[in-house]
């Protein structure tokens, strides 16, 4: 299968095949790991919308989704799902975490107000 580019067809393989979860016993648990995308989503329109940022939640979200995924799938995956207008809100997350190639993402800008939140957390 041809992951050039990802689609609603094949990411859900694409995912399966760079899960790397050891303890996994089921698939239940893959499904419960792809459904923080999912809470991610509603985490970043809620602050979109509402100017409501829960950081230290979409952190705990992110770093679980990371862990469990190889690091290039797992962004891949963010920036498929996530809808365009958050990407500079995923962006500026990744950034912080250590998580996101630059030089692949460049044209994405970043979240001045969360920049600020997240250096006051350091």
């Amino acid at each position: 299968m041809n992951f050039g580019e990802l689609t609603n067809g094949n990411y859900m393989m694409y995912a399966l095949l760079h899960y790397d979860n050891p303890h996994c016993k089921d698939i239940t648990e893959f499904f419960e790991d792809i459904k923080r995308l999912h809470y991610i989503r509603r985490l970043f329109k809620r602050y979109h919308d509402d100017s409501v940022l829960k950081e230290r939640l979409i952190i705990n979200h992110l770093v679980t989704f990371y862990n469990v995924f190889e690091n290039v799938a797992a962004t891949r995956i963010l920036f498929y799902k996530v809808e365009k207008e958050y990407h500079p809100i995923l962006k500026t997350f990744l950034v912080f975490l250590n998580r996101i190639p630059l030089e692949k993402y460049v044209k994405i800008g970043l979240d001045e107000i969360i920049i600020e939140k997240l250096r006051g957390m350091e």
